[in-house]
């Protein structure tokens, strides 16, 4: 869909995966095979509030392939790495994670901010449905027609990539449980991996809002 502010995406998935585990597969969906394009993942803030809600923001650093056109028109040396932010409000109350993620560089030439519904389906408790969207836009003059284009049909790559890697993550997580390790199942898990050489934007404040 087109719209003033650029492309719109939007799915709705059924995970055939309980809520509880699509949570632990979120936390560690990397690394995976479908992830080379994912190079860090570091915990910028982290909050459990009164209500029992987890509230985290982490800064995940991707590379950032531009296609042949772009090449020709954008600097060489110009960065290829993309930060991107990603707040997510985990609620067991309701059985629900939200997450929200955005990039943080590159913005004349593209932005894309996601969101995310992760939620346990009460009709099947066995299942977890996810709603996914997506807003591309481009202030590029002239050009923000086709940045925007394919802008979105490189989202649409990653977030079937990113689908594979959650499932390689669940059956990774259901074959632990089934050799008996449900500690496993449930908790957080950060895995850090090397900076890559250039700087790296951080910050330590509490987000001003979540998603």
């Amino acid at each position: 869909m087109l719209t003033d502010m650029g492309r719109y995406f939007h799915s709705e998935i059924d995970i055939k995966s309980p809520w509880h585990q699509v949570l632990a597969a979120f936390w560690q969906r990397y690394p995976n095979p479908y992830s080379a394009h994912v190079l860090t993942e570091d915990v910028l803030y982290r909050e459990v509030t009164p209500s029992n809600r987890l509230l985290s923001r982490r800064l995940l650093t991707k590379t950032n392939r531009l296609p042949g056109w772009a090449e020709r028109i954008f600097p060489t040396h110009k960065a290829r790495a993309v930060y991107v932010l990603e707040d997510s409000i985990v609620d067991p109350n309701t059985n629900t994670l939200i997450t929200k993620t955005w990039n943080l560089n590159h913005n004349t030439l593209m932005t894309v901010v996601e969101r995310c519904l992760f939620q346990e389906d009460h009709s099947r408790p066995s299942w977890t449905k996810l709603r996914r969207e997506a807003w591309i836009s481009s202030t590029v003059y002239g050009l923000a027609r086709p940045i925007q284009e394919f802008g979105l049909a490189r989202f649409k790559s990653n977030q079937a990539k990113a689908m594979r890697g959650l499932e390689f993550a669940l059956s990774r997580i259901q074959s632990e449980a089934a050799h008996h390790h449900p500690g496993d199942q449930g908790e957080p898990s950060e895995k850090h991996k090397p900076r890559p050489s250039q700087g790296t934007p951080k910050s330590s404040q509490k987000p001003n809002q979540f998603v």
